[in-house]
């Protein structure tokens, strides 16, 4: 078993019907927060940057991920399902899956060891336009 088809056995990743209004309330949430991640960032405040950068990665990957009709519930599994759903049928490039995880990785530090600096908190807002951009070109191409 895969980690993809553990995370479904577990329930951490479940099969639904997403509507194009729950997708968009995904997108809307990946712009708001990088928006206030941009903002942190310009007011020097680098470990809200890059936890508000990460949450829009986290929103925009959710968003992919109910076009593909499952549901997260939990962030490993979002991950995992990004690199099963969309790396894995080359529609999304292993950087985008990678950026995911570091990103990931750099908000737990921020949030639980508060250890953050400028340069990661501008890799990781770097990295969340790059995969909202990506996303809106994805959905687009997919009739949204």
């Amino acid at each position: 078993m895969n980690e993809f088809e553990k995370c479904i056995e577990e329930r951490r990743l479940i099969r639904i019907n997403a509507s194009d209004e729950m997708i968009e309330k995904e997108l809307y949430g990946a712009e708001y927060d990088l928006m206030r991640a941009e903002e942190s960032l310009h007011n020097e405040d680098y470990k809200w940057a890059s936890v508000q950068a990460y949450y829009s990665m986290f929103h925009a990957a959710k968003a992919l991920v109910f076009k593909k009709g499952y549901r997260e519930k939990s962030h490993n599994c979002l991950l995992i399902a990004i690199r099963e759903l969309y790396v894995r049928t080359n529609e999304l490039e292993h950087e985008f899956a990678d950026n995911l995880e570091m990103s990931m990785d750099l908000r737990h530090e921020a949030d639980y060891g508060l250890t953050y600096d400028e340069e990661s908190a501008k890799i990781t807002v770097e990295n969340a336009k790059k995969l909202l951009a990506k996303t809106q070109t994805i959905l687009k191409s997919q009739g949204m």
